[in-house]
């Protein structure tokens, strides 16, 4: 059996970590959102990483916004990546093979996630032996923070995949994931190396959780306060519901498949090492 992925010292030089948040004209909330972070941050490396304080990176994965987003992330200290391909996924997909960190953090740059609680999530990943965190979103939710149109969505989403991945959620605290569209995760970087992340969309919110899930990563879910937006929305609730959906039910397919072919090598191998 390998070294579970949580008993290497990383951190025995500096540890470094990444936030990787993707953009498309966020110019009236990026700042604040990137300076909320900083100031979190600086504090936890005097109060909660006094020991092993944490070297952070600010990547800002911009989809050709025209408001100067891009400008004033980089007036903040972010590293901007520009990413003319569209697609929530690919900003991720960009930004992950940017990354320089040992772990992760991610979050949309509209305000809604709590930025200054990442270092706090990353003590946790470290003191709990953790792979992947992901964030509730649904414990405290203002309800001003979503359209009713977009909680029947979620609650659709998170039921669909309750029901099917039923079997792959025991791990988990709980047994469940109340909140499978969340954006805010904290994870270890080589986890990744593992992870078969193929969805340049929305569907991608759904697809690195399942993945980590099903490469038997340790998951946890934590509760958040999920905010108002700055600005005006970019979901399309139909369309990105109905693709998201998809998504689950065709993955929860090839996971089948995927399972049924492992088991099929298992047989055969133990055919042929049986004695003559």
């Amino acid at each position: 059996m390998s070294t579970p992925l949580w008993d290497y010292p990383f951190w025995y030089t500096t540890m470094r970590g990444s936030l990787v948040v993707p953009t498309l004209n966020e110019a009236e909330s990026i700042g604040h959102v990137l300076r909320q972070f900083r100031t979190a941050a600086e504090a936890a490396d005097r109060t909660l990483f006094s020991r092993d304080p944490v070297e952070w990176e600010m990547i800002v994965v911009d989809g050709n916004s025209t408001d100067g987003t891009a400008e004033l992330a980089r007036a903040e200290g972010a590293r901007v990546l520009q990413e003319a391909r569209p697609g929530y996924g690919q900003a991720y997909l960009t930004g992950f093979s940017e990354a320089r960190g040992d772990v992760i953090a991610t979050l949309d740059g509209d305000a809604t996630y709590p930025a200054d609680l990442v270092p706090t999530f990353v003590r946790k990943l470290m003191d709990d032996r953790l792979d992947f965190i992901t964030c509730d979103r649904m414990a405290y939710l203002d309800r001003r923070a979503m359209t009713t149109e977009h909680r029947i969505g979620n609650w659709v989403l998170n039921l669909a995949l309750q029901l099917a991945y039923r079997r792959f959620l025991r791990e988990v605290p709980g047994e469940t994931l109340n909140d499978s569209q969340s954006g805010m995760w904290i994870f270890r970087r080589e986890i990744l190396e593992r992870l078969k992340l193929t969805q340049p969309g929305m569907a991608f919110s759904e697809e690195i959780k399942l993945e980590a899930l099903l490469r038997g990563f340790r998951v946890e879910e934590v509760p958040i306060h999920y905010a108002e937006r700055w600005g005006a929305p970019k979901l399309s609730s139909w369309r990105d519901g109905s693709k998201n959906l998809l998504f689950l039910l065709t993955k929860r397919l090839d996971v089948a498949r995927e399972i049924r072919r492992s088991e099929r090598v298992q047989l055969t191998n133990r055919s042929d090492s049986a004695p003559r």
